[in-house]
């Protein structure tokens, strides 16, 4: 420093020979940097203390990795049942009950409603079948041609859902279009949080898409 050395010229000296230190590992435990508290710990202290943060980081980051990755693997074992049985399905009826036993059983629905849209009769026992005449109070539902999730409307709910165990608090519709609109599938819950806008909808449209299948097939047998 007697000859002009300057802090930026260590600064460049250091940032040229990154290994320095490998050398002269002796200086690490005499160096100090400033610490957030306003006191000085050694490089050594300080690089740990990064490591550290760094790590356990990581670690949390891993963790939530694999807590999706179960939740994803509990998610299709779930879905791979409930097709398998609406393939099995012979009858509306039987699809109607594959329905309600995977919706309300595996995926914790409270209610579960299948309204089909026919001009002509359909050989179906509890299963509704409107006109489509008769559709316009959901028409907003059907017109997004995508799921729909949230607090819907108290006379839309009720038109959904005829006889709730239970006030249904919020609401996922999806529609069943193939080729026309063949229908919705409306699943409620009585908890109000537990359907919300904001949330995706990839599995409720995997599953009007594999239902509208379905559905179309069956009409065009009865038909």
């Amino acid at each position: 420093m007697s000859q002009g050395v300057t802090e930026q010229q260590v600064a460049d000296f250091l940032a040229a020979n990154p290994d320095f230190f490998s050398q002269q590992s002796w200086l690490l435990e005499k160096l100090t940097v400033p610490h957030q508290a306003g006191g000085a710990v050694s490089l050594v202290e300080r690089q740990t203390s990064v490591l550290r943060a760094k790590a356990q980081t990581l670690q949390t980051h891993l963790s939530d990795m694999i807590d999706a990755a179960r939740h994803n693997d509990g998610q299709f074992e779930k879905t791979k049942r409930m097709v398998l049985s609406l393939l099995e399905a012979d009858n509306f009826d039987e699809v109607s009950i594959a329905l309600e036993e995977s919706l309300c059983g595996d995926f914790s629905g409270d209610e579960v409603e299948l309204i089909l849209f026919s001009d002509t009769a359909l050989e179906v026992n509890d299963l509704r079948v409107l006109p489509r005449s008769q559709t316009s109070m959901v028409q907003p539902l059907v017109d997004t041609t995508l799921p729909s999730c949230g607090q819907f409307s108290d006379a839309m709910t009720r038109f959904l859902f005829r006889n709730p165990q239970e006030p249904v608090r919020s609401c996922a519709a999806v529609p069943l279009v193939k080729g026309e609109t063949l229908g919705l599938l409306a699943i409620g819950s009585y908890d109000p949080l537990y359907f919300q806008s904001s949330q995706g909808t990839v599995f409720l449209s995997y599953i009007g898409e594999v239902l509208s299948r379905i559905l179309a097939r069956l009409m065009q047998i009865r038909g």
